[in-house]
């Protein structure tokens, strides 16, 4: 489905995935609008669910997450109660940043983050001890991240 959004707010939506903390008197320099215009378009684009939080980017290895793996579930049962069981479950533990549900060999993919090994052997028991429904695990190491992209290519 085409994205229905105009020059302007493709150009909006684009200055604020680059940097969010602008103003709105910098972001309508780059545009060419007026504040008050910009501030009433980007609360439009809110309002119609294109731009859904504004975060900050933060370095997990200086706050002492030096190692991040993938992880691969499947579950026992395809039922619609199990996969909301796991779901559920999931969203509680923090060290998991992403959780995708997948087409293919796993029924899961889990992005998440740790200190370190040990860190991680806790955490792997705990997926798999705690989190219902899991019949397999297979987890891979990050050895370094190559491209990290959060905007969307507008």
């Amino acid at each position: 489905m085409k994205s229905q959004v105009s020059e302007i707010d493709r150009k909006l939506l684009l200055a604020i995935q680059a940097d969010c903390q602008q103003s709105v008197v910098q972001l309508g320099e780059l545009v060419g609008l007026s504040p008050s215009a910009c501030h009433r378009r980007l609360k439009a684009l809110e309002d119609r669910g294109y731009v859904v939080a504004y975060r900050a980017a933060l370095n997990a290895e200086k706050l002492g997450f030096t190692m991040q793996f993938f992880i691969a579930v499947s579950l026992g049962s395809q039922s619609e109660k199990s996969f909301e069981a796991f779901e559920a479950a999931v969203r509680t533990v923090p060290e998991v940043l992403e959780c995708h549900l997948m087409a293919g060999q796993s029924d899961y993919i889990l992005r998440v983050v740790c200190r370190d090994l040990e860190d991680f052997e806790r955490l792997h028991r705990r997926l798999i001890a705690r989190l219902p429904g899991v019949s397999q695990v297979h987890s891979n190491m990050s050895i370094r991240t190559v491209k990290v992209r959060t905007g969307l290519p507008l």
